[in-house]
C-alpha cells in the first residue's frame, strides 16, 4: 500500500517517476506551474509537445522529462472555474484519474501533483484539494507514492487538514 505525501517544493525538482504538469489546452507551456516545467525541461520539452496536438480539458498526455530529475511530464488541462455547475468537479476528477493512467501504463511507482486548476483557472483551492485527495485516496494502492506538491505552506496545511494521516515533509 502506498502512501500520500503533502510537501512544499518546487515540483520541477522533485526526484520521482512521473510529475503533473497543470497545462493549458496547447501544451506549449504557459504560467505558473506549467511555465515553471518548460523552462527547466528545457527546449526538447516544448518541440515535443508540439507533435501531440493539443489536449482536451479533463485529458491527458504524456511526454519525457528531458532536463528533469522525473522521468516523465504528464501534462493535463483542468477546468477554469465558472461557479462549479458546468462540470469543473467532474472534470477536475478526470484530470487526476487519466493522469494516473497514464503513469500506471508506464510502469510508474512515483508521481507528484501541483494543485491543478487552482491558480489562473480560479478553482477554489478548499474543493480542489477535496478533489485530488479523494482521487489519490482512490489510487494509493498502486503506487509507491503519491505526492500533493504545494506551492505555499498554506496551500500544504490545507491539504494535511483535509489528510491529516497524509504524511508531511519537505
Amino acid at each position: 500500500m502506498g502512501r500520500i505525501c503533502i510537501v512544499t517544493a518546487d515540483i520541477t525538482r522533485l526526484k520521482v517517476d512521473a510529475i503533473v504538469n497543470a497545462a493549458n489546452s496547447t501544451l506549449l507551456g504557459g504560467g505558473g506551474v506549467d511555465g515553471a516545467i518548460h523552462r527547466a525541461a528545457g527546449a526538447e520539452l516544448l518541440a515535443y509537445c508540439r507533435t501531440l496536438g493539443g489536449c482536451p480539458t479533463g485529458e491527458s498526455r504524456i511526454t519525457p522529462g528531458f532536463n528533469l530529475p522525473a522521468q516523465w511530464v504528464i501534462h493535463t488541462v483542468g477546468p477554469v472555474w465558472q461557479g462549479g455547475d458546468q462540470d469543473e468537479p467532474g472534470l477536475l476528477r478526470d484530470c487526476y484519474v487519466n493522469s494516473f493512467k497514464l503513469a500506471t501504463e508506464q510502469g510508474c511507482r512515483t508521481i507528484a501533483f501541483p494543485a491543478i486548476s487552482t491558480g489562473v483557472y480560479g478553482y477554489p483551492k478548499r474543493k480542489a484539494a477535496i478533489e485530488a485527495l479523494s482521487v489519490m485516496g482512490d489510487w494509493h494502492d498502486r503506487f509507491d507514492e503519491i505526492t500533493a506538491c504545494c506551492f505555499s505552506q498554506s496551500d500544504a496545511d490545507l491539504y494535511h487538514a483535509l489528510c491529516p494521516k497524509c504524511l508531511v515533509g519537505d
